[in-house]
């Protein structure tokens, strides 16, 4: 390896000898920089390298570079007496000129030889060659293509190339061909294959344009109505660069030239038409069930301008709803299409702004009557929404008439949901919203117990909302917030903590807690339903501990003595959970790091009942054995050493150099 090592550095002499002759580096930066790439080689040279090093190593040599050409460049200007000279001395390349580059490559060559999969590494590696217009990139790509034939990126990137450096259409159409034998259920490479044919179309279409053969171009320029009105009424500004005026006479020839004009643009728009729709049927036939594919075909039609495109996007149109009319997203997608509130607001008035809404209103409307469902039913409320929420903007406190019909359709729509029976939770909680943001408490009150009573005793959201509503409007006249009222809010959160596992009651849990801390009879009572739900989930610790918050919640309002109680009451019930453990533990050692003098003991005491029931827990071990080297003295702590050396069965498991 040395010997290797030894070799490749030998081979750079000439290239460090030019770079102290140019005085472009000093003695000491060499041997700075000859140090560097002998510890890069000897990590290259490792059984395993990784992809890591071989990155720095370039890395490195790139600074390296571009602090060569940086410098050389400042002394052009000394050097330089005269013009000649000048361009003498830039035709001259020494020996430190391509060195670098050549040494980058042929560390990316031994990279990607190595790491054949990684095609990120393969693209740095194109790219770099790109960059540097190095006449290697071709051989690289040949050699990713076999590596990586099945990638579209890689035919994609190579037809790019070929199209975008050479000009050479034949080679980058016989590429993209050949791409999509490989890669037929590609959407990227088709859609990538039209828009290059029609790149290519476009670049035909300028040129004759700038021969004075034509004019316009085949990408469609979005422009206003003012601007369009302005350039028919001033038609006479504008003419084709090699065309003069002329006396009347020479009008008949006129007209006859632009007739052969128009002649010649429409076969241009033909065969522009021809190759969207030979691309649109083949792809169709590779993917006929990508929805994405249609879409994107429809977005290039919309920009370009070509004879019959309007008839395509009808054909497009009528394929989609023919293969996708029984999925939800099409019906969406086909209301979007027709009202497109961005580009819409921009472009066009008020009065069209509505009639586009109206368009996409009527399109769900027949998609509720096709195909009802529950998700039928969100993108149409998530429209209406988007929508009221455009018209009001800023001013959320009064409605016009038409963000009120608007909301008005929103709320009938919820209502028919529900009377069909495609109301679902997500539905409802929205239904429930809507009456808040209306400020019809009463109603969204009314809804709230309806459902939680009726179709959704078991939804989490639905209580929590309903919950919140009656807390809230409580909470808004505290002088009135009477006995009655609080029994009714408590009877309330309590059927929805006894119906829902502690698990989905997480935030009514907290909700009620945080509610009820200030009433002790009311949480006194919180804390028994508490206690049933512990022993009938058997102290669940799956990502909420319900014990753990109330002791938290006990320590904060009444102290410590009554926290000791608390958590002394859950450990006592069935299988406690090893949060609430951790909790307790934390809270006396803390209270013993502070001086309480029971805080140690306490906690050995949880210790010990919390290991009688995980005692194959490796981290609750070596906690216990921390704590007792910080706390306790030698002798407990080497006792916790043995005992954890004894109990647990999978000794690797636990870091035994800690203990």
């Amino acid at each position: 390896m040395a010997d290797v090592v030894q070799y490749r550095m030998e081979r750079m002499l000439p290239e460090l000898d030019d770079l102290e002759k140019e005085e472009l580096f000093t003695r000491r930066e060499l041997a700075e920089i000859v140090k560097q790439r002998r510890n890069f080689e000897f990590r290259l040279k490792r059984p395993s390298p990784l992809k890591e090093d071989y990155l720095a190593y370039i890395d490195y040599e790139t600074k390296v570079d571009k602090l060569r050409r940086l410098r050389k460049k400042a002394k052009l200007p000394e050097r330089e007496d005269n013009e000649e000279t000048k361009k003498k001395k830039r035709k001259r390349k020494s020996v430190s000129d391509f060195a670098g580059v050549r040494r980058i490559l042929d560390i990316y060559r031994l990279a990607v030889t190595r790491f054949t999969g990684d095609l990120e590494l393969w693209f740095r590696y194109l790219d770099f060659c790109k960059e540097r217009r190095n006449g290697r990139i071709k051989e690289v790509l040949n050699k990713v293509i076999g590596f990586h034939s099945k990638q579209p990126s890689v035919w994609i990137y190579k037809a790019a190339w070929e199209f975008d450096n050479y000009s050479n259409v034949e080679a980058a159409r016989n590429t993209m061909l050949q791409g999509l034998r490989f890669c037929k259920n590609s959407e990227d490479l088709w859609l990538e294959y039209l828009r290059m044919e029609l790149t290519f179309l476009n670049k035909l279409k300028a040129r004759k344009v700038a021969l004075g053969e034509d004019e316009g171009s085949l990408v469609l320029d979005k422009i206003s109505a003012d601007e369009q009105q302005w350039k028919s009424e001033n038609k006479d500004l504008y003419m084709p660069l090699n065309e003069e005026r002329e006396n009347d006479e020479n009008n008949e020839g006129s007209d006859i030239e632009e007739s052969k004009s128009r002649k010649k643009v429409d076969k241009l728009q033909e065969v522009g038409f021809g190759v969207i729709k030979t691309i649109y049927s083949e792809a169709v036939k590779a993917l006929p069930s990508s929805f994405t594919l249609r879409k994107r075909f429809l977005e290039i039609l919309k920009s370009i301008n070509l004879a019959k495109s309007g008839e395509m996007g009808e054909e497009v149109l009528s394929d989609m709803k023919r293969d996708f009319s029984t999925e939800p997203e099409y019906w969406d997608w086909l209301a979007k299409f027709e009202y497109n509130p961005a580009s819409t607001q921009e472009e066009t008035g008020e009065e069209i702004t509505f009639s586009c809404m109206g368009k996409a209103i009527q399109v769900y409307e027949d998609a509720i009557q096709v195909l009802p469902s529950a998700k039928m039913f969100k993108h149409y409320a998530k429209f209406l929404m988007g929508a009221v929420a455009l018209l009001v903007g800023d001013n959320e406190t009064s409605l016009d008439n038409q963000s009120a019909s608007y909301v008005s359709r929103l709320l009938g729509l919820y209502q028919k949901a529900d009377t069909i029976g495609y109301t679902d939770e997500e539905l409802a909680c929205e239904h429930i919203s809507l009456y808040l943001q209306l400020g019809r408490v009463d109603e969204a009150r009314r809804l709230a117990h309806n459902l939680c009573c009726g179709k959704f005793p078991n939804s989490a959201k639905v209580w929590v909302l309903w919950a919140s509503i009656e807390m809230k409007h409580s909470t808004r006249d505290l002088i009135s917030s009477s006995k009655d009222k609080l029994l009714s809010i408590f009877e309330l959160v309590k059927d929805g903590l006894t119906r829902l596992s502690i698990s989905e009651a997480e935030s009514l849990w907290v909700m009620a807690l945080k509610f009820f801390a200030s009433q002790k009879h009311y949480f006194d009572m919180l804390v028994e339903v508490a206690v049933t739900s512990l022993i009938k989930y058997r102290g669940s610790d799956e990502g909420f501990s319900l014990s753990s918050i109330i002791v938290n919640f006990v320590l904060q309002k009444d102290g410590i003595a009554h926290a000791r109680v608390m958590y002394k009451r859950f450990t006592a019930l069935p299988h406690p959970g090893l949060v609430l453990y951790r909790t307790c533990i934390e809270l006396e050692t803390n209270l013993a790091s502070n001086g309480d003098k029971t805080g140690l003991e306490n906690a050995r005491k949880l210790y010990f009942s919390a290991l009688q029931t995980y005692d194959q827990d490796s981290s609750l071990w070596r906690d216990y054995w921390l704590m007792e080297t910080k706390m306790g003295t030698s002798k407990t702590a080497s006792d916790v050493s043995w005992r954890a050396r004894k109990t647990l069965k999978d000794s690797s498991a636990l870091s035994l150099a800690d203990l």
